[in-house]
């Protein structure tokens, strides 16, 4: 270990991955429920809502970890103060905790819900924002000591990198885009247009930044590629991320009730989205190709370009395929977009945290050789059933289509009768998902702590 503020970064890896795991236990559940309504003591909606919210916070935690591990190490120092990196983490861990308790509770008892100062005491109601007014305030708090600590870091130093410029424009681009989320008007077009805010431009503007950053970062410390040809590369993702993830806005935007130009807007610049996805894979296998030398760290890389490629083919090909308003006008809404939600957050953002993990957990532990089998069965586990969890998703969204749109059955004859099987292979394939997690998350706790036999 070089610096004792990678301990940080190890706190909360291991905090998104306990997360991780609830969320794709829970993620079972739900897909039970939509054979059997009544499967659990908790309602499909409380149970969705635990779903996408353990998904958004474990891949911020582990973000966050990734953070702390690669500003000190660009910076070749220690944090700025670790004791507040220390405050920070257990602050964030009991603010989820409480929600996630707060969760349960409202589902078990909907009046335990009750209205204090204005604000709803457990869930504000708003889908994906769910989090009351008082987490809100707290995970800015957190937010705002987090960006404090590592601002001050590079400031302490004074060595900056591309990376960290990059890494941590991404990280306060985040937190100013959790603000629109936090208030409210009384208008639903004005409501969904600031909310969109949160929704879309954390995906497909901030985290996409981090993402640039962090693949510059593993492909630099996996290959030693030049970092000059690195930071061009990156820079040009960026520039061209921020063009079209800000204006792909409109293709929300338009089933909201705004102008109508964001029909045009929003369809051209959806369009153009997978460009600088499709930059980050060629860029991956460009530095891999030309990179010479012997990887120790195998299965590090195999993961860090299997990130470039999913990120394409989830956010930019499942994406465009069903955003543009030709179509979009009769896949809205229905699985089609839950398929590409899934594929997408798996290679987005899934695989970039635990590409991560595989590439700085060695140098934490303080090893140079591991284990490797045991990430890439959690890799090929993951990978094949998030494969046909996505496709028989995509198959439903294609009947659903057809037959709620065009032929106008209602959605439960459809979703009973039609889809049925559909159901099931996404059950069972999220089974298959669940022991590739489990075999991370021992891989997690055990790497490097054996011998490589």
């Amino acid at each position: 270990m070089h610096y004792q503020s990678h301990k940080i970064a190890l706190n909360f890896y291991t905090a998104a991955l306990l997360l991780f795991l609830v969320q794709v236990v829970v993620g079972i559940i739900a897909a039970l429920q939509f054979m059997w309504p009544d499967f659990f003591i908790l309602n499909f909606n409380t149970i969705r809502t635990l779903h996408i919210n353990a998904l958004v916070v474990w891949l911020l935690m582990g973000m966050m970890g990734a953070t702390y591990y690669v500003i000190p190490e660009e910076s070749e120092t220690e944090l700025w103060s670790i004791p507040l990196a220390h405050v920070q983490f257990w602050a964030t861990v009991l603010t989820v905790s409480a929600v996630i308790i707060g969760y349960i509770v409202m589902g078990l008892n909907p009046q335990a819900n009750i209205e204090i100062l204005g604000t709803r005491l457990l869930n504000e109601g708003r889908e994906y924002i769910e989090a009351p007014r008082w987490a809100d305030i707290l995970i800015v708090v957190s937010i705002l000591l987090f960006l404090l600590n590592n601002f001050m870091t590079v400031l302490k130093t004074k060595k900056f990198t591309a990376v960290q410029g990059v890494l941590l424009g991404g990280l306060t681009f985040l937190a100013l885009m959790y603000l629109p989320g936090m208030f409210y008007t009384k208008s639903m077009v004005l409501d969904q247009f600031w909310w969109w805010w949160v929704v879309h431009l954390w995906v497909e503007g901030s985290w996409e930044l981090i993402a640039a950053a962090l693949l510059a970062f593993m492909l630099h410390k996996l290959l030693k590629a030049d970092v000059r040809v690195l930071a061009k590369w990156m820079y040009i993702e960026v520039g061209l991320v921020l063009f079209t993830g800000i204006l792909g806005l409109g293709h929300h935007y338009y089933w909201i009730g705004t102008p109508r130009y964001w029909l045009w807007v929003g369809g051209v610049f959806s369009s153009l989205e997978p460009v600088p996805l499709l930059l980050m894979v060629w860029d991956a296998f460009r530095t891999t190709r030309e990179t010479r030398g012997v990887v120790e760290n195998k299965v590090g890389l195999h993961l860090t370009v299997a990130h470039a490629i999913f990120n394409f083919v989830g956010a930019g090909l499942w994406g465009v395929v069903h955003t543009l308003p030709q179509v979009n006008k009769w896949t809205h809404g229905t699985q089609i977009t839950t398929a590409h939600g899934h594929l997408a957050f798996y290679g987005a953002y899934v695989l970039l945290i635990v590409a991560m993990i595989y590439v700085t957990l060695p140098s934490i532990r303080g090893v140079r050789q591991f284990r490797q089998s045991g990430g890439y069965q959690a890799f090929w586990w993951m990978t094949i059933s998030m494969i046909f969890i996505v496709i028989p998703i995509t198959g439903a969204g294609m009947v659903q289509t057809y037959l709620e749109r065009l032929l106008g059955l209602d959605y439960v004859t459809v979703k009973a009768s039609y889809n049925l099987w559909f159901w099931i292979f996404r059950a069972l394939f999220g089974v298959g998902f669940l022991v590739g997690v489990l075999i991370m998350v021992k891989d997690f706790f055990t790497l490097g702590k054996k011998p490589v036999s």
